[in-house]
């Protein structure tokens, strides 16, 4: 394995010597760490959430227990140890093995797919509870490497906390599996009815300490899918694949937590899998070496609410943190043990930091959807809210919510000057770029199944330098209907999502020259002859611009009175975050068909911001959002998701 320090290693002399020419191709062959320089220090220095850290530990003495089937052949803590006997489930519906693979896993677990157990390993809080219910499943990984006791970070965090946190092994599935996270989804479900046993039975462990009103279920890598398959399982009376297989779960799960999760390894009935009113978190890394794409930005989109509800979802991506790092069996090893060859270990942040903000993000998580706290929301709608909570890394965060209702997602038609609420218009003014395209994830021939606006802008009119007094513009109207049925006022907030691309469009033409050119060449003036180009000075390219980009969101009243606040009030504007996953110069290069994942950021812009900004402009009037590009010359932004909501 590389080493996360940077010490010198010992130079091989005599015959162990490498030659050098090898030397020197192992150098052309590994790159150095390229990271880009943190914007931390600036963006989070103020901290605004008031009450306790929510991932430091509670007050409660944190006890553990194990339960299973008594009978396991290599798992000595659920033959043994165990608390609870359980009985076995036949899986075989849901998970299959070629009869080669089938016959060497009885071989080695005992058992087979009509027999598999339902084992845990439970951190629980002293006191008589109730307590809410947390599962956390893993993902694949070797299966003999097991994978559920890597959790235990979490587990003595929130058992302190005052929750019951179960860790499920599902060990016996890993290895050459493929498609099955229908079953590892269903099986959550049984470890719920092992849950509803043990607090319904007196003279149980747990017995009516548990509060099975409040669940969440969590989930890494693989176990990041299963659990949105669960979720989705849990309502319905029959398996999607097989309608003899009947349902019978309806468990009141309220949030879900998906951890660099995959998605569309299971398809009901050919769809992506739907979610509606249940809370969803899902977290990821850049540097992540096993799920490179941030998959579960399709699963977030695919969550829906019943308008006028208080349930919320959140998509948050951590610069420099990897795959295993979630899990202390796993830590960096994302490729198993070529990753030290493979992947750039160097370039990670370390695992207790990533860690460090697993504990933050999913403690918060679980305390405004399990424990109805209000104080920790403002950290998914703003993550500088959190400020010094955070590692100093950099963070792009999704946030919606069932108050918000979307004025334009450009979804739908093909008309660009439509939105999507009745009555909306969008107006472009002075647009170099203005289009509605398929928003792609960094994989090569990979989409996010999601359509956005692609908006681009040079503010120098042909052969000028400076810029011109009108900036290019995008408007959104707000049609007096919709203000009133939405009711619209000082409690509400504009929103969008918004990646700074690091496209730079060509100069716009003026007024003046779009006049001349439709007149014919001829009437146009001749220009003058442009010098020609200066030599380029030998040497290294120029520095690219690392200046924070910006732009100004305008808002206009009824009557007219408009007000205007810096986009970068609201969130961090950046630059997009490239991250280089291999330690093999190129290889990023080959599997990957651009350097960053294109994260659109929300940005949630309270109207009570503008009025002060503006005393005289009136919120329970807003007509128009205007987006102004008045702050940097030349760019280009994606942008989705216009809305209204109300901020609580």
């Amino acid at each position: 394995m590389i080493p996360h320090s940077h010490a010198p290693r010992r130079r091989l002399t005599g015959r162990f010597a490498l030659p050098a020419s090898l030397l020197t191709l192992t150098a052309c062959l590994y790159q150095p760490p390229k990271l880009v320089p943190t914007d931390a220090p600036r963006v989070l220095a103020n901290r605004t959430i008031t009450a306790p850290h929510p991932g430091t530990p509670g007050t409660h003495t944190v006890r553990q227990l194990y339960y299973g089937s008594g009978k396991d052949k290599q798992r000595p803590e659920f033959r043994d140890s165990t608390t609870y006997r359980t009985a076995t489930v036949d899986a075989s519906p849901f998970v299959s093995f070629t009869p080669a693979i089938a016959k060497s896993r009885k071989k080695y677990w005992g058992y087979d797919t009509k027999a598999f157990p339902l084992n845990a390993r439970v951190w629980y809080p002293e006191g008589d509870g109730p307590f809410p219910l947390v599962l956390i499943v893993h993902g694949n990984h070797d299966m003999k490497d097991f994978s559920d006791p890597g959790y235990a970070w979490l587990g003595e965090l929130l058992a302190s906390r005052g929750y019951i946190l179960a860790s499920i092994d599902q060990n016996f599935i890993n290895g050459s599996a493929r498609m099955e996270n229908d079953g590892r989804g269903w099986l959550l479900l049984k470890h719920l009815e092992v849950f509803r046993a043990l607090n319904d039975s007196a003279g149980k462990p747990l017995a009516g300490r548990i509060d099975m009103s409040r669940i969440a279920l969590m989930g890494h890598s693989r176990g990041g899918e299963a659990v949105a398959v669960a979720a989705a399982f849990n309502t319905l009376k029959h398996y999607p694949d097989d309608a003899t297989q009947k349902f019978d779960f309806n468990f009141d799960i309220k949030a879900l937590v998906a951890i660099a999760p995959v998605d569309g390894q299971y398809r009901p009935s050919d769809k992506g899998t739907p979610l509606r009113d249940i809370n969803y978190l899902v977290i990821h890394g850049t540097h992540d070496g096993d799920v490179s794409t941030f998959n579960g930005l399709t699963q977030y989109d695919r969550v829906s609410f019943t308008p006028g509800s208080a349930w919320f979802k959140s998509a948050m991506l951590m610069y420099r943190a990897n795959h295993g790092q979630w899990n202390t069996g796993w830590n960096e090893k994302d490729n198993g043990k070529t990753s030290a060859r493979r992947l750039a270990l160097d370039a990670l942040i370390s695992g207790e930091e990533q860690r460090q903000f697993g504990r933050l993000v999913i403690g918060a998580f679980l305390e405004s959807t399990l424990q109805g706290s209000d104080a920790y929301r403002a950290l998914f709608r703003d993550h500088r809210t959190a400020g010094d909570w955070l590692p100093p890394t950099m963070y792009s965060t999704r946030y919606a919510d069932g108050h918000e209702r979307r004025l334009a997602d450009f979804e739908g038609d093909i008309d660009l000057t439509t939105g999507t609420a009745p009555g909306v218009t969008l107006r472009g003014d002075s647009l170099s770029v203005w289009r509605e395209f398929d928003l792609p994830f960094r994989t090569a021939n990979s989409s996010m199944r999601g359509t956005a606006v692609r908006l681009g802008w040079n503010n120098s009119p042909s052969g000028a330098d400076s810029l011109p007094r009108w900036p290019a513009r995008f408007t959104v109207t707000v049609p007096d209907s919709l203000r009133r049925a939405w009711q619209v006022g000082a409690e509400s907030a504009v929103t969008l999502s918004m990646f700074y691309t690091d496209q730079t469009p060509g100069a716009r033409k003026t007024a003046k020259d779009t006049a001349a050119k439709s007149k014919g060449d001829s009437a146009a003036p001749k220009p003058a002859a442009a010098p020609k180009p200066a030599a380029k000075p030998a040497g290294k390219p120029p520095a690219k611009d690392t200046t924070p980009p910006d732009l100004t969101v305008e808002l206009v009243d009824a009557s007219g009175r408009s007000a205007r606040v810096p986009l970068s009030q609201f969130g961090p504007v950046r630059r997009p975050i490239e991250s280089f996953v291999f330690r093999r110069a190129g290889r990023d290069a080959q599997r990957f068909s651009a350097r960053y994942e294109q994260l659109l950021h929300t940005y949630v812009m309270p109207l009570a911001a503008f009025t002060s900004a503006a005393p005289g402009f009136d919120a329970s009037a807003l007509a128009e959002i205007r987006l102004v590009f008045d702050r940097t010359r030349v760019g280009q932004v994606h942008v989705d998701d216009i809305g209204i909501t109300r901020v609580r």
